[in-house]
């Protein structure tokens, strides 16, 4: 009677474990968002860019997957979570471990133009816990587009 129990109950977890993950975007939808990110400000312009990535409701918003763009002096010039960010400069922001990730972010931005991930941790905006997170990045002009998963 106990064992079946025991087995049920280790279902259950690991059923909701896997549902949470497979609520989680990937490191590929955030790749092909940054992307779809850096061809609409082509297209549309600075202004209505960076308003449509802000837009919590928007096109660069789904589920934990959002769009931030940095200049690279590490002010924030847009965020699909956080619209307190825009505006501010951010360079010295730091992760619950003191890693200096805006900081690096930028410095990667430079040197990688073409596309690069970066590891930090960060508060996750749907279970409001800070996690470990991945971010993709590419230079776009004088700015770093990015969008990350948490892990």
């Amino acid at each position: 009677m106990i064992r079946p129990l025991l087995t049920g109950i280790a279902f259950a977890l690991a059923s909701a474990g896997a549902a949470h993950a497979a609520s989680n975007a990937s490191k590929e939808e955030a790749l092909a968002m940054v992307k779809k990110g850096i061809a609409f400000i082509k297209t549309n312009g600075i202004d209505k860019g960076y308003a449509e990535i802000s837009n919590k409701s928007g096109a660069f918003v789904d589920r934990d997957l959002y769009l931030v763009v940095y200049g690279l002096d590490g002010k924030c010039l847009a965020h699909g979570a956080n619209p307190k960010q825009i505006g501010k400069d951010l360079i010295d922001l730091t992760d619950i471990d003191g890693k200096y990730f805006v900081k690096e972010r930028v410095t990667l931005a430079r040197s990688q133009p073409a596309g690069f991930w970066q590891d930090y941790k960060f508060t996750n905006p749907v279970s409001k816990k800070v996690e470990p997170k991945t971010m993709y990045c590419e230079k776009l002009g004088e700015t770093a587009v990015c969008g990350g998963v948490y892990k």
